[in-house]
């Protein structure tokens, strides 16, 4: 049966149940649904936007799981609709119209298909577009025949999945035949080459989908027992460092939102599944489409003409893509720290060039301890376990049409890969294999992540050595109309495979349960080296194959191809229109402002950020290195970057390899590594149009490139992935993607507080510049030559490796020394960019650059070449020093307080208003943001009357001031898709608190009370993905669960207590009423005024208030974290009725980042001891937390530990 609950003029809820609702259970959905009324009838007239019948959303998984939490029984579907109008548009892949809504709503007319016997199977290649070649089919056909039955639909699908190039890289580990002369050496062996030149620190690599590099010896903070209720405690553990990146081109061309998303879930299950499970970290992300024409008058966007999108439009494409790749690592807790974004399409003589097949890039670095770098061998009778979440129809065309040319099957295959995210549950599946891998001896034996080719990809590598059997009928189904077929082979994200014996998965049981994590025993280990699906109610058996027969033995593929010289024309240019030429260039996507990415991704979550995009006291986005802590000590870490040249590429691939790889160095080279340039290990991945003339080669001479120059720069490449069918047919003419290969850089961080930044400061030594190149600088391949929609036919490169190795170790050196100011790379947009970026972030600095003496006379060139290089500031005479070590260093000018920027260059001069040119630079990403913010002309209008300005307790020395020793409980209560627990946790654990994680569970089952505890957090995060409200279904389960509510109102009542909610526990506080008991109408959480999510490094002003734990903190104004999509507090009565201790430094936004009645940053209650922030305390705890400290402070805290000073030292009084 099917009710509804809302307004059919606005949006209804439709909620599936298997029985009758009594009017109590009525009463709390409509308390659920925010007061939305039931409505009496069974059919509601009107047109609906709504989801797709076939697909139960993320959304409805989570809105059900909240019913079930709150004790109501038998619900099995919730959709949101909403009233369409005229003329409305809404994104097809995800959504469908509805002409009134009925009982029949969710009714599925599919039936699953039986198990079919495939006797043509050629025939069911071409019609499945299962993408085999002939070999392949050649291969299945002597199988058929030497197992003497015809294969089942299941086994050609499965083989297909798993021996498609997206899973085995039949290209990448193929003969190249060019010119007619067989290569000496496999793609493959070039890249494996470099690990075997240059181990360096490689722990494991090209054994799991993600590479080990050995790492310092840390301190692990968690729970003793994580199945449990338990007390955090430290220990020391020898760390890996993981590094990995992946791709998700062809499901983020088709749909970008969960393409993207799912994109990012699949490379953190990358690094989840290392070894016996690794604790992924932190998260970068590429995107590469056509131009945007976000604006109209944008001149080089002409240059090829608009092709009518098969899905979506680049504007589309960059916005929802960016969106879901965020919304992915924010609910799942994950800090976006790096990335990269590139814009470009061709069209020259014949050849048609663009990303209109997108790349969408993946990366990160996590750690794991060393002793679970490898996997164990499974033992016969071992359990075979399934964590995560239902099979729905995702990826039936799956690794094979990922494998394929978009646009060369049918829409229908194309569509199955529409892809569904679900971060919180992600969340849950990682939170029980945290608990085992931080537990005194992991047991789990093996694990492997659900991605390309679903579950038949993952059982069947995780026995692959041994043999098992899978009980299908185990494993759950979203959408029962699944064939076993399309069980097996489904491609449904947030799943995790594992390997325990019978013991130990009880163990994991019974952690997933308390972390609700869906757990399932789906098979065991056999040991007779055969691979059987069966399903035990009728004993039919979708798979029966040998485990050899499932991984086949087809010929190597070989790859004919001939050289064929492209050639571009050169761009025509004259100094005389500098000017317009640089406002034009910092238009570009690539080199303008990503403001509009990094304003809506959580760059802060986990308390382990020490530097990310912005920078400055204006915050704008201009690091691009990445550098996480790898425990809360303040010293170790790990430094990620990005680079890629693939425009310079076109010209010559080599060279695009080598400037990629350039690229990524000059950006990590900034934070201090423990062996300067042996530190870094590299992944490389490929997306290249293979098989089209000319590209086979073009690809063999890039990789070849790019494993010389690394085995020359004595770095290792122990990771990558490939996509190489970047093509994207249209009726009128394919497009190519350009052969593009990104390198994603990581290494071990000596000393995470020594990061520098390209923010210059004035009146302080002088500018230096060095050309890593060694070569005169050329526009080939440059921003410039976009604008121009030129490539050029001469491309910088790298003449000298030597000195390239020498410069990095001789940068390294200084910087570890504290001996450079601030430093910029020079890649997009060239040195004037490099230059301008480093005034930007500072109100009213400026520059006086005088670049004669690097005598080049082409000013124009000089300025926009893209040749790889750094701008460095200091007080030291680094051209003297660089030149003892021979290389080239020139001193070129130094920073002034004139917010203008002078250049010459012989005759040649340049005048500018750096203010000007900052607007310029923002205005794409304001254009950008207007399509998805609300206020993004506000935002535009105030950034740069935004600057933050602190103010310091008098008093305060960056020291714990001591105290009692006596231990005082504190709880941390988190629930599902909680993601801060273990910043505040270890806030509170630093002042003296004996801290204990309790789950909501636990106080739902009574394991635990809140009875002996003085001090509780309710912590960050998306608790049930924010589904229904922010903390709606976190309050539903304290209010309609006996246990939790008495244990809740218990503590409150008592007057020896204090707490503190967090982001989403304040959201939670302010739902319960918690904060202002006594008001009759409430106070509530709305959404921010942008209508998104919200990250910002903001700062407060902290008023005299009732707070206990702020005393001390009156009249000072501190850097912040905030971090929320529902952060705005409605205050429905006047101010002078609400103790409100701290507001945003500015009431405009983005200072205030959610437009909060009052400008309110915290609400408090009247005694002071009941303390709700949106804002994230515990995400500043250290001076190297904050996105901006005062340079001349050496704090080993930041002022905010006073907060838990504060009230560890009320508690000692009180208690």
């Amino acid at each position: 049966m099917i009710y509804f609950f809302g307004n059919p003029a606005q949006n209804l809820y439709a909620v599936q149940t298997s029985q009758n609702l009594d009017s109590s259970t009525q009463e709390k959905l409509v308390w659920l649904f925010s007061n939305q009324a039931s409505i009496d009838q069974k059919n509601v007239e009107g047109s609906f936007i709504g989801p797709r019948t076939t697909m139960i959303t993320p959304w409805s998984t989570n809105a059900v799981e909240i019913t079930q939490n709150m004790d109501i029984e038998g619900i099995s579907r919730i959709e949101m609709f909403v009233a369409r109008k005229a003329g409305e548009k809404f994104d097809p892949m995800l959504y469908e119209v509805y002409e009134g809504l009925d009982q029949t709503v969710f009714d599925i007319h599919i039936s699953p298909e039986p198990v079919k016997e495939i006797t043509d199977i050629e025939a069911y290649n071409q019609s499945e577009g299962l993408a085999l070649n002939r070999a392949e089919v050649n291969y299945l056909e002597g199988l058929s025949e030497r197992l003497g039955r015809s294969l089942t639909d299941s086994e050609v699908f499965g083989f297909s999945q798993v021996n498609s190039e997206h899973c085995r890289h039949k290209i990448f580990n193929g003969r190249f035949v060019i010119d007619g002369l067989e290569q000496e050496e496999s793609l493959f062996q070039m890249i494996k080459k470099t690990s075997k030149k240059n181990p360096n620190n490689i722990v494991s690599a090209y054994k799991d989908n993600v590479a080990f590099v050995s790492g310092p010896e840390i301190e692990q903070f968690a729970p003793k027992d994580g199945s449990v209720p338990s007390v955090y405690e430290t220990n020391t553990v020898k760390s890996i460092i993981s590094l990995k990146a992946e791709t998700h081109n062809f499901p983020t061309t088709v749909e970008p939102f969960n393409g993207a998303a799912t994109g990012s879930g699949g490379e953190i299950r990358d690094r989840l599944a290392g070894g016996q499970g690794s604790l992924p970290l932190a998260g970068t992300a590429v995107y590469m489409t056509p131009y945007s024409r976000v604006t109209a008058n944008r001149q080089w966007e002409k240059g090829f003409p608009e092709r009518k999108w098969l899905y979506q439009t680049p504007l589309d494409l960059l916005i929802k893509a960016s969106n879901g790749a965020s919304d992915f690592g924010n609910k799942f807790g994950q800090p976006l720290i790096s990335g990269s974004v590139l814009t470009f399409e061709h069209q020259e003589k014949d050849q048609r060039l663009g990303y209109d097949k997108v790349i969408m890039m993946a990366g990160g670095v996590g750690y794991g301890i060393e002793d679970q770098a490898q996997k164990k061998m499974p033992s016969k009778g071992d359990i075979i376990v399934i964590l995560g979440g239902d099979n729905y129809r995702i990826g039936m065309g799956g690794a094979a049409v990922s494998s394929a040319n978009t646009g060369a099957f049918s829409n229908e295959i194309e569509l199955n890969a529409v892809q569904r995210s679900n971060p919180e549950m992600q969340k849950r599946v990682a939170n029980a294999i945290r608990a085992l891998v931080e537990s005194a001896k992991n047991p789990i034996i093996s694990i492997h992540d659900h991605g390309a080719g679903g579950h038949l990809n993952c059982l069947s590598e995780l026995v692959e050595d041994t043999g098992g059997e899978i009980h299908i009928n185990r494993l759950p189904l979203g959408d029962p109309t699944l064939s076993a077929k399309e069980i097996i082979g489904n491609e449904s994200q947030e799943r995790m495979g594992l390997i325990l014996s019978e013991k130990n998965a009880r163990l994991l049981e019974t952690i997933a349960q308390r972390e609700r994590a869906p757990f399932y025993i789906v098979g065991k280990v056999t040991g007779d080296q055969h691979f059987t699906f069966v399903n035990e109610v009728n004993g039919e058996k979708p798979i029966d194959l040998a485990i050899d027969a499932l991984f086949g033995d087809a010929p190597k593929t070989t790859l004919l191809d001939e050289k064929k010289k492209q050639e571009f024309d050169n761009p025509s240019y004259n100094f005389s229109h500098l000017e317009s030429y640089l406002k034009d260039v910092l238009l570009l996507e690539a080199v303008a402002c990503k403001d509009w990415l990094t304003n809506k991704v959580d760059r802060c979550v986990t308390g382990r950020v020490a530097q990310q995009q912005t920078v400055g006291e204006l915050q704008l986005p201009l690091s691009n290195c990445g550098v996480m802590a790898l425990d809360y000590k303040g010293k170790q870490g790990v430094a990620t970057a990005i680079g890629h040249a693939p425009v310079i590429g076109l010209i010559d691939p080599a060279k695009g390899s080598i400037n990629a790889i350039a690229e990524s160095l000059t950006n990590i080279v900034w934070a201090p590594l423990s062996e300067g340039l042996k530190s870094v290990s590299l992944s490389a991945n490929w997306m290249w149009p293979c098989n089209n003339p000319g590209e086979n080669d073009r690809l063999y001479d890039a990789v070849k490139a790019c494993s010389d120059f690394a085995i020359d720069l004595g770095i290792n490449i122990p990771t990558g992935k490939d996509s190489l069918s970047m093509k994207q047919k249209y009726k009128e003419g394919d497009v190519l993607a350009p052969g593009t290969v990104i390198i994603s850089s990581a290494g071990q961080c000596e000393d995470i507080k020594k990061v520098v930044t390209p923010v210059s400061l004035a009146n302080r030594g002088k500018l230096f510049y060095i050309n890593l190149s060694s070569e005169k600088h050329v526009l080939g391949g440059s921003s410039l030559g976009q604008i121009f929609n030129k490539i050029g036919s001469e491309a910088p490169g790298i003449a000298d490796v030597g000195i390239f190795k020498k410069a990095f170790n001789v940068l390294q050196e200084l910087i570890l020394d504290e001996k450079i100011i601030s430093g910029h790379d020079v890649s997009s947009g060239g040195l004037i960019t490099s230059l301008l970026e480093m005034c930007f972030p500072t109100l009213g600095v400026g520059m006086e650059i005088d670049l004669t003496s690097l005598m080049e006379k082409d000013t124009t060139a000089l300025l926009f070449a893209e040749n790889s290089g750094w701008v460095l500031q200091s007080e030291m005479d680094l051209t003297s020093h660089f030149s003892s070590h021979g290389i080239d260093c020139h001193s070129i000018g130094s920073v002034k307080a004139t917010g203008r920027f002078k250049a010459q260059n012989n005759q040649d001069q340049v005048d500018l208003d750096v203010a000007q040119y900052r607007d310029v630079w923002f205005s794409t990403s304001a254009a950008m943001d207007a399509n998805q913010n609300q206020c993004a002309a506000e935002r535009f209008e105030n950034y740069k009357s935004s600057a933050l300005k602190f103010v310091f307790p008098s008093s305060f020395d960056g020291k714990i001031a001591p105290t009692h020793n006596r231990k005082i409980k504190a709880a941390i209560i988190r629930e599902k898709g909680s993601n801060s627990e273990r910043e505040i946790a270890y806030a509170m654990h630093s002042v003296g608190f004996e801290v204990y994680d309790i789950h909501m569970t636990d106080l739902i089952e009574g394991r635990k009370t809140l009875e002996e505890f003085q001090f509780i957090a309710a912590v960050g995060g998306f608790s049930n993905s924010d589904v229904l409200g922010s903390a709606k279904g976190w309050a539903g389960a304290f209010l309609y669960n006996p246990k939790a509510k008495k244990s809740l109102d218990d503590f409150f009542a008592r007057a020896d207590t204090l707490s503190i909610g967090v982001c989403n526990g304040c959201q939670l506080f302010v739902e319960l009423g918690m904060i202002t008991p006594s008001h009759e109408e409430l106070p509530k959480m709305h959404h921010n005024d942008s209508g998104k999510f919200e990250c910002q490094f903001t700062a407060v002003n902290i008023s005299p208030s009732s707070s206990v734990m702020l005393k001390g903190l009156e009249n000072t104004s501190l850097g912040i974290w905030a971090a929320h999509g529902e952060g705005k507090f409605h205050l429905p009565m006047d101010e002078s009725q609400y103790q409100i201790p701290a507001k945003y430094h500015q009431s405009v936004y983005p200072a205030n980042p959610n437009g909060s009645d009052y400008n309110a940053a915290m609400l408090c209650s009247e005694d002071g001891r009941h303390l709700g922030m949106m804002p994230h305390l515990e995400r500043s705890t250290f001076p190297w937390n904050w996105a901006h400290y005062p340079k001349d402070r050496d704090d080993e805290f930041s002022p905010w530990i006073i907060a838990f000073e504060n009230a560890k030292r009320w508690l000692e009084q009180n208690t």
